[in-house]
C-alpha cells in the first residue's frame, strides 16, 4: 500500500510538473511573435542579443541546482537538511553576485565584443534578475525533495506569467510613447526580474511552514556539498542550456560577422532579428519532446531499477517514437508552409528558406533533449556533457566559416550541423551503454510516408489557397488563412495514416501526456476496418 501510495503521488508531481512546464514553454515560445510586432526586426534583435545571458544563468540555476539540491536532500536524513539548505544557498548566493558583478560592471565589454555599445544597457538590467536565482533554486529544491510539486508547478507558471505580462505591457507603453527600441529592450529585461520575484514570494509563502528545521545543528561538510551540487547541477540542464548556448554563440558572431561582410549596420541587425524569428518555432516543436522528458523520463529512471511492472525499456522506446514522430512532422510542415507562417506571425516573408533550415533543428533537439535525460536517468553524464561540449565547439567553428559566405542561412546551417554531430554521438554511445532498437524499420517506413503524403497536400493546398482562393485578400490575411488552413489539413492526413499504421498502439498513446484523444482518434479510425474483416 505504501509503494502503490508513493508510485501514485510521484505520478500526480510529474503530471503537475509536465502541465506546468507545458505552459512555460507555451508562454516562452508564443510572447515572442506579439513581441517581433511590436519592435520589429531591429528590436527583435536587440532583445534576442542580451536574452540568452540572463536565461543561461537562470536555467542553470532555478533548475540545474533545484535538481541537485533535492537530490541532496532526498540522500540525507532530515536532520541534515537545514545544512544543506543554507550550505546551497550561500553557494548559488555567491556564483549569483559573480555573475551579477560580471553581467553589470562588464556590460560594457560584453556590448562591445558582440559589435553593439548600445546593448550595455540591457546587460545591466538583465543583471539583476540573477540575483534572485539563489532563492528560487533552492526553495525549488526543497519542494521537489518532498514530492510537494504543486508550489514549485504554481511558482514556474507564475514566473513566466509575470515576465511575459511585463514584456508584452511594457513594451507596448514604451514604444507608444516614442522611446527607443533600446529603451524597449530594457523594459523588456525588466520582465526577467519581476517573474524572478513573483516567483521568490510565492515560494517564500509555501516555506514559511517549514522554515523551523534551518536551526537544526549539523556537522556536515561543506566542500562534498558543493562538489556534487555544481557536477548534478551542470549535467541535468546541459540539454536544456544548449539551445540557449548556440543563441549566445550567434549573439557574438551574426551581426560582428555580417557587419565584416561589408552589410550595413541597420541591415545586420535586421537580418539577425528576422534569423532569431527561428527560436520561437523551434521551441514551439519541441514542446512534445519537452513534455515527454518530464513526463515518460522519470518512469525511466524508476522503472530502470524495479524487476516487476512494466519495463523501462517499453517507457524508453516509446519516448524516443513519439518525440521523433512529432518533430519530423513538425519540420516537414514547417518546411512547407514556412512563407506563409513567417509572414502570418512576423508580417514578411524574409529569409523564408533560412528559417526552414533553421526550423530543422526541431528534430535534433526532440531527440537530444529525450536522450540527455534518459541518460541522466540511468546515472550516465559525462559522455553526454563532453558531447554536448562538442557540438556547441562544431557550431562556433560552422558560424566563423559559413555567416561570411551565405549570411544568416550560414547560421542556420551551423545550428544544425552542431545538433546532428551531439544527436550522433548520442545514439551511438546509448546503443553502448543500454543496447536495444528504438523502434522497427516498419516504423520509419510508415513515418517518413505520412510525413512525404502530409507535405504533399500541405504544399498542394498552400499554393491553391495562397495563388487564388486568398488572392483577392492583403497579403498577411492571405498568408494567415492559408496557414490556418493547411496546417490542420496536413496534421489530418499525417495522423490519419499513423492511426492506420498503428506503428503508435492505443495502450501507448494513454501513457503520454494528453494521448488520450490520440488514442481515441486511432481507436475510431480503425473500427471501420475491424468492422469490414467481422
Amino acid at each position: 500500500m505504501n509503494k502503490e501510495g508513493t508510485m501514485k503521488s510521484f505520478m500526480k508531481g510529474a503530471v503537475l510538473l509536465t502541465i506546468a512546464g507545458f505552459i512555460v514553454k507555451l508562454l516562452s515560445a508564443v510572447y515572442r511573435v506579439p513581441f517581433q510586432n511590436l519592435v520589429g526586426d531591429q528590436g527583435f534583435y536587440i532583445y534576442q542579443q542580451v536574452y540568452p545571458f540572463v536565461a543561461i544563468f537562470g536555467i542553470w540555476t532555478s533548475y540545474g541546482f533545484a535538481v541537485a539540491v533535492s537530490k541532496l536532500l532526498a540522500d540525507t536524513g532530515k536532520q541534515a537538511h537545514g545544512t544543506i539548505l543554507r550550505i546551497a544557498f550561500m553557494y548559488v548566493a555567491a556564483i549569483s553576485i559573480a555573475v551579477f558583478v560580471l553581467l553589470f560592471f562588464g556590460a560594457d565589454l560584453l556590448a562591445g565584443w558582440m559589435g553593439d555599445q548600445q546593448l550595455e544597457r540591457l546587460l545591466k538590467v538583465g543583471a539583476f534578475s540573477v540575483l534572485l536565482m539563489a532563492p528560487l533554486a533552492v526553495l525549488k529544491g526543497y519542494f521537489q525533495s518532498l514530492n510537494d510539486m504543486a508550489p514549485v508547478a504554481y511558482a514556474q507558471v507564475m514566473e513566466q506569467g509575470l515576465r511575459v505580462t511585463v514584456i508584452l505591457v511594457g513594451t507596448w507603453i514604451v514604444v507608444s510613447s516614442g522611446f527607443s527600441l533600446y529603451a524597449a529592450g530594457q523594459t523588456a529585461m525588466l520582465g526577467a526580474v519581476a517573474g524572478g520575484l513573483g516567483a521568490v514570494v510565492l515560494l517564500l509563502i509555501y516555506f514559511r511552514r517549514h522554515a523551523a528545521f534551518l536551526k537544526q545543528p549539523s556537522t556536515i561538510r561543506a566542500w562534498p556539498i558543493v562538489k556534487e551540487m555544481t557536477a548534478v547541477s551542470l549535467s541535468v540542464s546541459m540539454s536544456s542550456l544548449i539551445l540557449l548556448l548556440f543563441q549566445l554563440v550567434d549573439s557574438f558572431t551574426v551581426f560582428r560577422l555580417l557587419e565584416e561582410s561589408g552589410v550595413a549596420s541597420l541591415v545586420a541587425m535586421e537580418q539577425k532579428g528576422i534569423y532569431d524569428r527561428g527560436q520561437p518555432l523551434v521551441q514551439f516543436g519541441i514542446l512534445i519532446a519537452t513534455s515527454l522528458t518530464l513526463a515518460v523520463v522519470p518512469l525511466v529512471a524508476r522503472t530502470s531499477k524495479k524487476t516487476g511492472g512494466r519495463p523501462a525499456e517499453m517507457y524508453a522506446r516509446l519516448a524516443f517514437r513519439v518525440s521523433f514522430l512529432f518533430a519530423f512532422a513538425a519540420a516537414a510542415g514547417l518546411t512547407f508552409v514556412m512563407p506563409y507562417v513567417n509572414e502570418m506571425l512576423f508580417q514578411t516573408r524574409e529569409q523564408s528558406l533560412a528559417l526552414i533550415i533553421f526550423s530543422w533543428q526541431i528534430v535534433w533537439m526532440s531527440l537530444l533533449l529525450i536522450m540527455t535525460a534518459m541518460l541522466h536517468g540511468l546515472g550516465k553524464v559525462r559522455v553526454p556533457a563532453l558531447l554536448l561540449v562538442l557540438g556547441l565547439a562544431v557550431k562556433v567553428v560552422s558560424n566563423l566559416l559559413l555567416l561570411p559566405v551565405w549570411g544568416v542561412m550560414g547560421a542556420a546551417v551551423a545550428g544544425n550541423v552542431g545538433l546532428a554531430i551531439i544527436v550522433a554521438g548520442l545514439l551511438f554511445y546509448f546503443k553502448k551503454v543500454w543496447p536495444m532498437q528504438f523502434a522497427p524499420l516498419s516504423y520509419y517506413s510508415w513515418l517518413f510516408g505520412a510525413a512525404a503524403a502530409m507535405s504533399a497536400v500541405v504544399l498542394g493546398w498552400s499554393v491553391l489557397a495562397d495563388g487564388y482562393l486568398f488572392d483577392g485578400l492583403s497579403s498577411r490575411l492571405s498568408a494567415a488563412l492559408t496557414t490556418a488552413t493547411a496546417i490542420p489539413l496536413g496534421a489530418f492526413v499525417f495522423m490519419v495514416l499513423i492511426s492506420k499504421s498503428r506503428i503508435i498502439t492505443e495502450k501507448e498513446w494513454y501513457i503520454i501526456p494528453f494521448g488520450r484523444k490520440l488514442a481515441g482518434f486511432q481507436l475510431a479510425i480503425n473500427s471501420k476496418k475491424k468492422g469490414g474483416k467481422r
